[in-house]
């Protein structure tokens, strides 16, 4: 047996205080009675009730309590097979881990408000396969193609800056390296979600993106950060500083979109900027959904079958009785 939400069992403490409020309040209603006259007077008083059908109605009402939070934590056994197809799309997403994703531009910092949303991404695929190519002045798969989003994730978490000894950024390799994770068995029902501020620092990426297109991959591009440019947070000796080059000048990220533009123009995908602290992933997501999608395979699965109805209907059963049942008796 299985429950659909075994949280609410947590309803059952709440039974031994319906009960203790019963039986106080026949016991308040006795000393009442017992205050108001002799008791041989106030037996004839209330003989028409009867204290043992009051007893009953609780009871029933007690039950009926108990058979409701039954109910909410959906009991599920006896299981039916059931054919489930998995039809879906493969993500690779390549998430720039260069210094300049530390600009705080998109709050907290680009970096991890990328996560975030990859994270969100990830969270909504249904039948997709999903892996992680991070990348700056080199690259490589961190997580392959998986259905496994669990994992996926946890992978995701260890991405930093850090990550890649080689600073830069290196966008052709890339896209080079998420087209090859792919594969070559098909050419289509491919996305590569490339998270960066699009400055590249080696070049060829729209050569990479037109090799892309020929593989069968659409390049979603998302652009991180504002044409005008922000610092680089970075921290030395416990203190936090900003980025310089060689010359001692303070250095101004600016995301380049008109490379991202191009390779998405070329490959068939989308392009969108990060704005009002978001990156734009939900957009991006509503594009990957309208791609066609490939049939992955189907599979047996056993289904526990679904039982909340019994306690439900006991319970409206019990309810019905209470309220059918009086607490007057005939007197003769």
């Amino acid at each position: 047996m299985r429950f659909g939400d075994p949280g609410a069992f947590w309803f059952l403490l709440a039974l031994p205080a319906l009960a203790a409020i019963y039986v106080w309040s026949f016991r308040k209603r006795k000393q009442a009675l017992a205050g108001f006259g002799a008791g041989h007077l106030m037996e004839k008083l209330t003989a028409a009730t009867s204290s043992t059908r009051q007893i009953i109605k609780a009871v029933l009402l007690l039950f009926a309590f108990f058979f409701l939070v039954l109910a909410l934590v959906q009991p599920r056994f006896g299981t039916r097979l059931e054919m489930v197809s998995r039809r879906g799309v493969d993500v690779m997403v390549a998430l720039d881990t260069s210094l300049s994703m530390m600009a705080m531009d998109v709050p907290p910092n680009r970096l991890l408000r990328a996560r975030l949303e990859i994270e969100s991404l990830i969270d909504r695929l249904e039948g997709d396969r999903v892996g992680l190519v991070a990348f700056s002045g080199q690259s490589f798969v961190l997580c392959p193609l998986t259905l496994d989003y669990g994992a996926a994730k946890l992978f995701l978490d260890s991405i930093d800056t850090g990550l890649i000894p080689t600073q830069g950024t290196a966008i052709a390799q890339a896209v080079r390296t998420a087209t090859d994770a792919f594969g070559g068995e098909e050419q289509k029902y491919k996305a590569l979600v490339l998270i960066t501020d699009g400055e590249d620092h080696v070049g060829e990426a729209i050569e990479a993106a037109e090799a892309a297109a020929e593989a069968g991959v659409r390049i979603f591009a998302v652009g991180i950060g504002t044409p005008d440019g922000e610092l680089i947070p970075v921290k030395r000796d416990g203190r936090t500083e900003f980025l310089k080059d060689r010359d001692g000048n303070i250095v101004k990220t600016r995301l380049d979109e008109a490379t991202l533009v191009e390779m998405a123009k070329i490959t068939e995908g989308g392009y969108v900027r990060s704005q009002r602290g978001r990156i734009g992933l939900d957009e991006v997501y509503a594009q990957i959904s309208s791609m066609e999608k490939r049939e992955l395979g189907s599979r047996k699965l056993s289904q526990y079958k679904h039982r909340y109805q019994w306690p439900l209907g006991t319970a409206v059963v019990l309810i019905i009785l209470e309220s059918l049942l009086s607490d007057r008796r005939r007197v003769s």
